[in-house]
């Protein structure tokens, strides 16, 4: 019995013992683990290397029974540094799910060798480099891996083959290229690949069909090619489908039919071509069929009437000739139908009258269609109803009165049509409009008096019409107006006085000879000065298109209107660098040396003493060249713009970098957050994007160092270059969509530019385009409108129309607009706003008249002439005017650009 008591007593302290030494492995091991990161919030306070075990601290989670880690969970704590080995140490670690935070550094390969890891999330950081090879060769019991949206590079291993218990792997939102590896067509586990923004390209070979339970597949937003694969409706669980904005070709395949399961399939953006099938009907779980921006052709099949769970409908720009469905508009598909857009089409006929059943609708677009007769009353029976676009047909009649009854209103857009009558005064009903474009028709009567009770207006147009009366004075109080244009119709009497109509523009009041106010310089109601001369041989640019829908026209100058704008300039100007020079004199004396006599004792000084500041480079060390290239030597200057001015200096292994010295200093955040918002930049990584590689920083002195790029900017190419070494058609072509790439991808970081001119735009030695100069406008505490416009003056032309109103949201499609204005600058080689004697064109205009009058080609810059594909060049044209629509609404998102490029250049055209 003793005997039996001192084994228990030994065996009970050798387990304790042993459980002991597990905990420590895994409290050693996450210690070891938390060194390599650096942690600002102090979120992983409560991880102390005291403690007997770690399953009280934070993200931890252990089992219940052995207490040994089994999850780990920091997700978006604002972590940095790198992933290091001390993970390995806990044995029985599951879940890693570091994502949404700041690490960087290459994938760490070893990982894999967790035997016990299933789930791995490193989504959301910055990694880079490629994926190892070694690290899918030693998966074992992976069974979700998600490294998506970091900034990865290279080719997927093959070895992601050998991941036979792999149920879902998701790369997207990188820079991955090259072939998806054909062996994961033969892992039987996989549910759901995704793999969706990246640069991968070839054939999508049959064999997918092996993947009987796949349930998510997302290839959308890469460089695949060829066919659809013939077997993919093997794949019977399908839920999602996504091979939008790719290369495929040839018509959909057969096997599709059997996607019984499917609810969302999106084929945008490809040149899929031939007759949709009837079989599409057949697909009756579907709740998303988006077959857009491809050459489909012929009618719309009856069938899609089947498909009763249908909440998106997207057909819009194919080449189908069919008269308007009016099985759409029946009972049987009205149930949840939210989206119906059929714009860009040959469709014919008039809107069926029962277009009120779709009562959930959300958004209805029919434009750029052969649409005729008359809107129908029920319009008003859509309670849901936020965007109708009906513009670019041949509708006639007038706008019915039940459309106060669409009470969710937000965007009503008819433009170019034969529309007539008056403005119903029932639309003041829809209290939630925001954009109102009834231009270029032929309505008559009296703008409504309680139109002002329209709060939420944002963006009207009515010119072109036969409007008449005088404007309501309560128009001025509508706070958030940007844009509002009156022109080319038969107004009278004062305009208001407040508000937008302080600073409204000349041009959205031409063609109304009878409106008197200081805006118009007429007096009221009878007195006028002396009559302003208008030289007969000048035109008018902006009242080009108008006058040729009405046959309006123009006896107004603007020379005295000119004269009166570059004078406000000048004592701006003046204004603006006085404050400027105040400024400067008050930076330290220190700041002055640095300047003067190079940077290098305060970049090499240690960063722990706050009298010399903080370095921080991204890649690399910093190990400037002394002497003559020091940083901010002045003769190393290259350039300035609104945020700083720029020089240029070597690192000591020969690699030029270009150091932006800032000069909004007194108006940036805080260190800190300048250093978060700095430390976001830092990570943006694409080869159509100016690299940041570092900063230094002190409360008075900020420098950013960005990649050198060598062959100047768009600016010099365009403008600056002799007539014999300019631009050919493929390399203008080239920027255009090396611009559009690297926008888009900034958008996609969530990352406005905010500046977007030619200085901006750089071009490497092998003609890429690079933008630079993004997101400074983050360094600000808010979008303080008045000042960033100060900073980006240079920058007019560019900036997009609702950027003058303070209480309109800045979003990407400011980006769009100037994007727009700079693919007319490249085509046509003129800048933005060129000023004459007696006259100012405005190159938007002037290349949308031109395009009216069928003499587009005519707009092209001169040094190209029987240079170029004609028709591309034409379709670039048309998608650059499109880009700077005055409607934000109305233009697209810088990734369908890029796809609408893609689509536009011939593979094979060698002109240039």
């Amino acid at each position: 019995m003793v005997l039996k008591v001192l084994v228990f007593l030994v065996l009970g302290s050798v387990v304790v013992k042993s459980q002991q030494q597990s905990f420590n492995d895994d409290v050693l091991g996450l210690i070891f683990f938390k060194a390599g990161l650096q942690d600002p919030n102090a979120k992983l306070q409560s991880w102390s290397e005291d403690d007997n075990d770690p399953c009280n601290w934070v993200g931890v989670q252990c089992d219940p029974t052995t207490y040994r880690v089994t999850e780990l969970h920091l997700d978006g704590l604002s972590l940095s540094g790198h992933v290091g080995r001390g993970l390995l140490r806990l044995q029985f670690l599951q879940v890693v799910s570091l994502s949404n935070n700041n690490l960087t550094g290459a994938i760490n390969s070893e990982l894999s060798r967790i035997g016990s890891l299933q789930v791995l999330d490193l989504s959301g950081n910055a990694f880079s480099g490629s994926i190892p090879e070694e690290f899918f060769s030693q998966c074992g019991s992976l069974k979700s891996v998600s490294f998506a949206r970091n900034n990865l590079s290279g080719q997927i291993p093959d070895s992601l083959s050998s991941c036979w218990g792999l149920a879902e792997f998701n790369l997207s939102y990188n820079q991955i290229s090259g072939q998806l590896p054909s062996g994961i067509w033969f892992l039987r586990s996989l549910q759901s690949i995704d793999v969706y923004g990246n640069l991968l390209e070839g054939d999508i070979h049959e064999g997918i069909g092996n993947l009987y339970g796949l349930r998510h597949l997302n290839l959308g937003n890469n460089r695949f090619s060829g066919r659809l694969p013939e077997d993919i409706g093997s794949c019977s669980f399908l839920k999602y489908v996504d091979f939008s904005e790719n290369y495929f070709s040839g018509s959909l395949p057969d096997s599709m039919r059997k996607l019984v399961s499917c609810t969302s399939i999106n084929l945008r953006g490809n040149s899929l071509r031939g007759r949709v099938p009837s079989w599409i009907g057949e697909l009756t779980s579907l709740e998303s069929l988006d077959l857009s921006a491809n050459q489909f052709y012929g009618r719309i099949p009856y069938s899609l009437g089947n498909l009763q769970s249908l909440k998106e409908l997207n057909l819009s720009m194919n080449r189908f000739i069919d008269k308007v469905p009016s099985w759409m508009f029946s009972v049987s598909f009205d149930q949840v139908l939210q989206v119906l857009d059929l714009s860009s089409n040959g469709l014919y006929g008039e809107i069926p009258s029962k277009l009120g059943v779709l009562s959930s609708l959300v958004y209805f677009n029919m434009s750029m269609n052969r649409l005729f007769g008359s809107i129908p009353s029920t319009v008003g029976d859509l309670k849901a109803i936020q965007v109708i676009d009906l513009s670019d047909n041949l509708l006639n009649g007038s706008i019915p009165s039940d459309i106060g009854g669409a009470v969710s209103l937000k965007v009503l857009m008819l433009q170019r049509n034969i529309l007539s009558g008056k403005i119903p005064t029932q639309i003041v009903n829809c209290s939630s409009l925001t954009t109102l474009i009834l231009s270029e028709n032929n309505l008559s009567s009296s703008i409504p008096t309680a139109f002002p009770d329209l709060s939420n207006l944002v963006y009207v147009d009515l010119s072109s019409n036969d409007l008449t009366g005088s404007l309501p004075k309560e128009l001025a109080n509508l706070s958030q107006l940007v844009f509002f244009n009156i022109s080319h119709n038969h107004l009278h009497g004062e305009l208001p006085l407040g508000g937008f109509f302080n600073t409204i523009p000349i041009s959205s009041m031409f063609g109304n000879p009878l409106l008197c106010g200081s805006i118009v310089n007429r007096s009221c109601p009878a007195v006028h000065p002396k009559p302003i001369v208008l030289n007969p041989n000048s035109s008018d640019s902006i009242d080009g298109p108008s006058r040729n829908h009405h046959g309006k026209e123009i006896v107004l100058s603007i020379s005295t209107l000119i004269a009166i704008g570059a004078a406000a300039f000048i004592v701006i100007g003046v204004i603006a660098i006085t404050l400027l020079n105040i400024h400067v004199r008050s930076v330290s004396r220190s700041a002055a040396a640095l300047m003067l006599s190079g940077a290098e004792d305060f970049i090499c000084s240690p960063t722990n003493d706050p009298k010399y500041g903080k370095l921080v480079m991204f890649s690399g060390d910093a190990d400037f060249v002394p002497g003559a290239n020091a940083l901010l030597n002045k003769d190393c200057e290259i350039g300035h713009g609104g945020f700083g001015v720029v020089y240029r200096t070597l690192l000591r292994d020969g690699r030029a970098v270009a150091i932006k010295k800032l000069t909004v200093s007194s108006l940036i955040k805080s260190n800190l957050e300048s250093e978060r918002e700095v430390q976001t930049l830092g990570k943006v990584r694409h080869q159509n994007l100016v690299a940041l590689e570092g900063y230094y920083w002190t409360p008075s002195l900020q420098l950013l160092i960005n990649e050198f790029v060598p062959s100047g900017n768009l600016c010099k190419h365009l403008h600056e270059g002799p007539d014999g070494s300019c631009l050919s058609w493929q390399q203008r072509f080239n920027i255009i969509l090396g611009m559009a790439k690297g926008l888009a991808y900034l958008h996609q970081m969530n990352i406005i530019h905010y500046n977007l001119k030619p200085t901006n735009i750089l071009i490497d030695n092998s003609g890429e385009a690079k933008v630079g100069d993004y997101g400074l406008a983050r360094l600000l505490p808010t979008l303080d409108r008045c000042v960033l416009s100060s900073k980006i003056q240079s920058a007019l032309g560019y900036m997009a129309p609702e950027f003058a109103c303070k209480t309109v949201k800045i979003t990407e499609k400011c980006d769009v607009y100037g994007f727009g204005v700079l693919v007319l600058e490249v085509i046509t080689g003129k800048r933005p706003v060129e000023y004459m004697e007696d006259d100012v064109v405005v190159l938007t205009d002037m290349v949308r008249g031109a395009l009216g009058d069928g003499k587009v080609e005519e707009c092209v810059d001169g040094r190209l002439r029987n240079k170029l594909p004609a028709e591309e060049a034409i379709s670039v044209i048309k998608l650059g005017l499109i880009c700077a629509s005055q409607v934000p609404s109305s233009r697209p998102d810088m990734e369908e650009v890029v796809n609408i490029l893609k689509r536009i250049q011939c593979p094979s055209n060698g002109n240039g």
